[in-house]
């Protein structure tokens, strides 16, 4: 049997291991946490949340101010305390890395590959890497100069993407399939090149590594602990988001036969759907809101990796 020392000593491994930038925790907190119950939250709330990160109240302040300059929060004050709620445009965001993060499984393939061309002139230096990055976080990679490439995007997300970076009127997306006679090496080079799968594979494995032990420690354990399963949930979603939005998910006839992806996925849903009910009892005492205690969370939540 797991001890609640054992697991914590392995949450802190976990968080030594994966160094997170404060920025990107808080938006995983909204992403995981915050958004299936509203998307707000009082700014006392979230640092009392990150408190077991290792972020400390001016780290927090400064990274929601910054995120706020960059319209992915709204902040608003009643009295002396202020409340940050995600935009339209950080709902946009955070609804494209979810609908692949808590998928139930890959689609199949059609065969058809998406290329979306950045290199035009009917778009500015600025446009070009705004668009190049926000396509990256979802899973295209750059065949060429001015040229991003996917096996399978999801088509409204992208379409919603090319709007929120201003550029729904002069980005070229095209559709096609690679003609039979294309030798199979040459997209296996175009794989290489494009994602970088051999660095993908180490990340999965990283990934592997860190958190098999903390889910035989949560499995072994008789009792969860509410406020560690909200560490190791809010690291565990962090560690595979962060390789994830650098995977296109390639479908598997793409794919090397022994692709620890698919190993790396099945454990971030079993040990979400092991701790994540203790973990929500944490947050729903932990945070608040304008008009006090977090509404439950939406339908949606329910639905995460197939059904919680």
């Amino acid at each position: 049997m797991s001890t609640p020392r054992r697991i914590e000593d392995l949450a802190t491994q976990a968080l030594e291991r994966l160094r997170p930038k404060a920025k990107s925790l808080i938006v995983t907190v909204y992403g995981d946490a915050i958004y299936p119950h509203g998307g707000s939250v009082w700014l006392g709330s979230l640092i009392k949340l990150l408190e077991p990160f290792a972020l400390n109240e001016r780290i927090v302040r400064t990274c929601v101010f910054r995120l706020a300059k960059e319209h992915w929060l709204a902040a608003s004050q009643i009295g002396r305390r202020s409340f940050y709620a995600l935009t339209e445009s950080g709902r946009h965001q955070i609804d494209a890395v979810n609908q692949r993060l808590y998928s139930a499984a890959p689609r199949s393939w059609d065969k058809l590959w998406t290329m979306v061309f950045t290199g035009l002139t009917a778009l500015d230096i600025e446009e070009r890497e705004i668009l190049r990055r926000e396509l990256g976080w979802q899973g295209f990679g750059p065949l060429g100069a001015g040229v991003m490439l996917h096996p399978d995007p999801d088509e409204t997300a992208l379409r919603q993407t090319l709007l929120d970076a201003g550029v729904g009127q002069k980005a070229l997306v095209m559709r096609g399939a690679a003609p039979a006679w294309v030798s199979p090496e040459v997209l296996r080079e175009v794989i290489r090149g494009s994602w970088q799968v051999d660095r993908l594979a180490a990340d999965y494995d990283d990934f592997l590594e860190t958190f098999r032990p903390l889910w035989r420690a949560f499995e072994a354990s008789k009792s969860l602990d509410p406020a560690q399963c909200f560490l190791a949930r809010i690291l565990l979603v962090h560690g595979y988001r962060r390789v994830l939005l650098r995977d296109p998910v390639l479908p598997d006839e793409l794919l090397p036969a022994d692709w620890p992806g698919a190993a790396a996925r099945a454990l971030c849903r079993n040990l979400y759907r092991l701790i994540q009910a203790p973990a929500e009892r944490y947050l729903m005492s932990a945070a608040e809101t304008a008009e006090g205690p977090l509404p439950v969370a939406a339908p949606f939540y329910a639905e995460r990796f197939g059904g919680l």
